[in-house]
């Protein structure tokens, strides 16, 4: 892996189950439903979000390390694809006042946890 983000367009690395067809992210060699066989497959990272929190204080340290311009409230959710996988990521929104169970989202895979951002109409309509 490259520590670059993944190309939305090339979708979240899961896997779907041959016997059941259930999808999982991330990408496992058996079905958690069945203990069939899964096939690696490229989720589209498009859906709606499930629920959310937001982290408003920072760990506590040790093991935490706060950045250098101090800790900065963020949100954590989980996003259900339209493949009906709900996703655990990191939120990036310009107002967490602003988030709302149901709003659209990309969800995209790199190092480290997902991220998951507003979709735009243009994503929306591809």
């Amino acid at each position: 892996m490259t520590g670059e983000p993944r190309n939305p367009a090339a979708g979240l690395p899961g896997s779907r189950c041959s016997g059941c067809s259930v999808a999982v992210y991330p990408a496992d060699e058996a079905c958690p439903r069945c203990g069939g066989p899964a096939s690696p497959a490229a989720l589209a990272g498009g859906g709606a979000l499930w629920t959310w929190t937001v982290q408003r204080y920072a760990p506590k340290s040790p093991p935490y390390q706060a950045p250098s311009g101090g800790f900065v409230p963020f949100a954590l959710g989980y996003v259900e694809l339209t493949e009906g996988v709900r996703v655990a990521a990191v939120l990036d929104v310009d107002d967490l006042d602003e988030i709302r169970i149901g709003m659209p989202l990309t969800v995209t895979a790199g190092d480290g946890v997902p991220r998951a951002r507003p979709t735009t109409g243009r994503e929306e309509g591809s």
